[in-house]
C-alpha cells in the first residue's frame, strides 16, 4: 500500500471540492479549496518525493492547459482522467501522462461498452489504462457512477465484474463518491471490497482525514489497496501535514 497523490483542476485552478455536489450548474459544486499555486507547484512537489502514479484529474472544461503543464511537470508520472476517449486518449499520453483514466467513454449511455472498452484498449495499450470505478452505495452494492458522478450506471462493483475487466486495465481508480471531500471518514466497506476482490493495483479517494485512516485501509484492504488524500492536507488548506503522511509507515503504526 501507498500514499497516491492528487491534482483536481477546476477552472485551470488547482482545486478539492464535495465530489457528490459536482454538476453542470457550476454555482452547484462545493469547493473546499482553491489554490493560488499552479498545477506545476504540485507536480513537481510529487515528483521530489518520488509520489508516482497519482492522478490529474480535470472537472469539467477549461483545464487543458492546466493539465498539461502538471503532466510536462512530472514525466510519465502521473495519470489522467477527465473527458477522455478514443480520439484524444494517446495525446495525453504524449503529454507525459503514464496512464489515461476513463470512466464516461466505456460506461456509454449507462451501461458498459466492452466494443468502445476494446477499442481504447487497442489504441493506448492495456498497460496505459485506467479504469475508474468511482461509485455510490445502494441497496444493490456500489454502483459506478458517470457523468459527473451524478448519472447511475447498471454496473455493480463485485468480485465478478472486479475480474471482468482486469483484462483490459493496468489499474482501477475507485472514488468513494458519498463521502469525497467530506473528510467525514473512508467507505470502510467499499475499500474492504476492493482489498479481498481487486486483482489488479487499486486506489482508493474519498473521506480520508488523518494517519488513522491510512491505518484503516491498510488493514481493510489488507495491505494491496492505495489512498488517495485531497482536501484533508494542509497543502489543500486542510489539517493533516503533507510532511507526516510522506513519513506513514505502516509496518510501524500497525500491531
Amino acid at each position: 500500500m501507498k500514499f497516491r497523490p492528487c491534482i483536481d483542476l477546476k477552472n485551470g485552478k488547482v482545486v478539492q471540492i464535495v465530489g457528490g455536489t459536482l454538476s453542470d450548474d457550476d454555482s452547484q459544486t462545493v469547493t473546499n479549496f482553491e489554490s493560488e499555486k499552479s498545477p506545476c507547484y504540485f507536480a513537481e512537489l510529487y515528483a521530489k518525493h518520488q509520489l508516482r502514479g497519482g492522478h490529474v484529474i480535470a472537472l469539467g472544461p477549461d483545464n487543458q492547459d492546466a493539465a498539461k503543464q502538471a503532466l510536462q511537470a512530472y514525466p510519465g508520472g502521473l495519470h489522467f482522467g477527465g473527458g477522455v476517449n478514443l480520439e484524444n486518449a494517446s495525446q495525453w499520453l504524449d503529454n507525459g501522462a503514464s496512464h489515461v483514466i476513463v470512466t464516461s467513454y466505456v460506461f456509454y449511455e449507462g451501461k458498459l461498452d466492452l466494443t468502445r472498452l476494446e477499442k481504447l484498449v487497442k489504441e493506448v495499450g492495456k498497460q496505459h489504462l485506467v479504469l475508474d470505478l468511482s461509485c455510490r452505495s445502494t441497496e444493490r452494492g456500489y454502483i459506478v457512477v458517470t457523468d459527473r458522478w451524478q448519472k447511475f450506471t447498471d454496473f455493480v462493483v463485485n468480485a465478478e465484474t472486479l475480474a471482468q475487466l482486469a483484462e483490459y486495465c493496468d489499474e482501477y481508480l475507485v472514488h468513494g463518491v458519498d463521502v469525497e471531500g467530506l473528510q467525514s471518514g473512508i467507505e470502510d466497506e467499499l475499500v474492504e471490497l476492493l482489498g479481498q476482490y481487486s486483482p489488479l493495483p487499486v486506489t482508493y479517494a474519498g473521506g480520508a482525514r488523518s494517519l488513522e485512516d491510512l491505518n484503516r485501509v491498510y488493514q481493510l484492504g489488507k495491505a494491496k489497496v492505495d489512498l488517495t488524500i485531497g482536501s484533508a492536507l494542509d497543502i489543500f488548506g486542510g489539517q493533516l501535514p503533507f510532511s507526516d503522511v510522506l513519513k506513514w509507515k505502516p509496518q510501524q503504526n500497525n500491531s
